[in-house]
């Protein structure tokens, strides 16, 4: 099988992008996402805050001081979804090849789209321009054989840029970058590689090639894939999501890791509402809710409750999300949240079980308009009707 073009886009800082769309005098000044307070962190700020000094994941006092004409807005998260779906559904238009990896970013298979294209670059530009015109939201784009290759290059130039790497210029590229640029060494391991003084990702290359021990007792199994990545050997499969005709359900990666219950909730809600909408747009009810975290390691985990009956009601979906949550994640630390509806079935289709007290109600009812149906045929006249038919009327 021939190379593959797999891109990686990502949209400039999406989040203060969003603000600046809705408020277009914000454009080219020092804006943050965050909470206020001694408390408050930021997600994310403007290139022009950034020169400042003030960056995600900074305390807003912080911030604040670094930056004191700093604009400071509280997080939205209904905006911000909006524009992500119509972020992804024009990438969509493209192709149906499409790894979503957060909210501002994905992973797409280009390979068939660019085929006889004469100048690939000007597709791209063209691409990215579209974007903008369309939903005013800037981005930059990684073109490369491989994701991690394609997610490297997206990052090498912000904002608007195309940045191309073949495998055979991959190590070249690569090697300059200072180590705290390779996707996925952590923060906490940066430092550990630079004691070992190892600057660059062509200093850790080099030394794992030349079988160093020290790193490799620092790096674990993850030593023998990096060079795998560096030259371009590793994965370009996208995660495609499957169409599960069973279960509607919607996730989102949150704007920064947090245990902050309210904040929780509101992507809970959020998130509810979406697979309700969705649920009652394909005439769907489900019977079991599900609701999914993924913690700071990156860990999967899921909890579901099934429900008395099937319904499709936003209320009910979050109600029950909230209780799951509370009851199984409360105070756990989580980057992502998901709600989905499962069991999903036409509502014509549905048997609602009676119980027993119902079952009986239910006769009596039947058994009492029976009786008057009778009567009222007898007496030629619809005179006759229950108490209950009489208080509606």
């Amino acid at each position: 099988m021939g190379t593959k073009v797999i891109c990686h886009i990502d949209l400039n800082t999406f989040f203060v992008r969003c603000e600046e769309i809705r408020n277009p005098k914000l454009e080219g000044k020092a804006v943050a996402i965050g909470h206020e307070g001694r408390a408050g962190i930021l997600s994310t700020s403007s290139y022009e805050a950034r020169k400042f000094g003030a960056k995600a994941g900074m305390p807003t006092f912080k911030a604040k001081q670094a930056c004191p004409h700093l604009i400071i807005l509280p997080v939205d998260f209904k905006l911000y979804n909006k524009k992500s779906k119509e972020f992804f559904n024009y990438v969509k238009r493209f192709t149906k090849m499409v790894e979503v990896a957060s909210i501002d970013e994905c992973y797409a298979d280009f390979t068939n789209v660019i085929k006889g294209k004469k100048d690939p670059i000007k597709f791209f530009e063209e691409f990215q321009q579209g974007l903008f015109k369309e939903t005013k939201l800037k981005c930059s784009i990684g073109i490369a054989p491989t994701k991690f290759l394609a997610k490297m290059a997206s990052d090498m130039k912000k904002p608007m840029g195309i940045t191309v790497i073949h495998r055979k210029d991959s190590v070249e590229k690569l090697s300059p970058l200072p180590i705290e640029d390779f996707f996925g060494i952590g923060k906490k391991t940066s430092p550990r590689l630079r004691a070992a003084g190892i600057e660059t990702i062509g200093d850790l290359y080099t030394k794992i090639k030349n079988n160093d021990e020290t790193i490799k007792m620092m790096m674990g199994k993850f030593y023998y894939v990096i060079p795998d990545l560096i030259e371009g050997n590793s994965s370009d499969e996208l995660d495609l999501e499957p169409w599960d005709p069973k279960s509607i359900g919607n996730s989102t990666t949150l704007f920064e890791d947090t245990e902050d219950f309210n904040e929780i909730k509101q992507t809970l809600d959020m998130l509810s509402k979406e697979v309700s909408e969705r649920c009652v747009k394909e005439n769907k009810v489900g019977s079991t809710i599900q609701i999914v975290v993924k913690d700071t390691q990156f860990k999967v985990k899921n909890k579901s409750q099934k429900l008395d009956k099937p319904t499709n009601d936003y209320k009910v979906i979050y109600d029950t999300a909230v209780k799951l949550y509370e009851k199984n994640y409360l105070g756990m630390t989580v980057r992502l949240v998901g709600v989905t509806l499962q069991n999903l079935v036409d509502p014509r289709e549905v048997v609602i079980q009676m119980s027993f007290f119902d079952y009986e109600m239910h006769e009596e009812q039947s058994a009492t308009k029976l009786l008057i149906n009778e009567l009222n045929r007898k007496l030629d006249k619809p005179l006759l009707m229950r108490a209950s038919e009489a208080k509606k009327k």
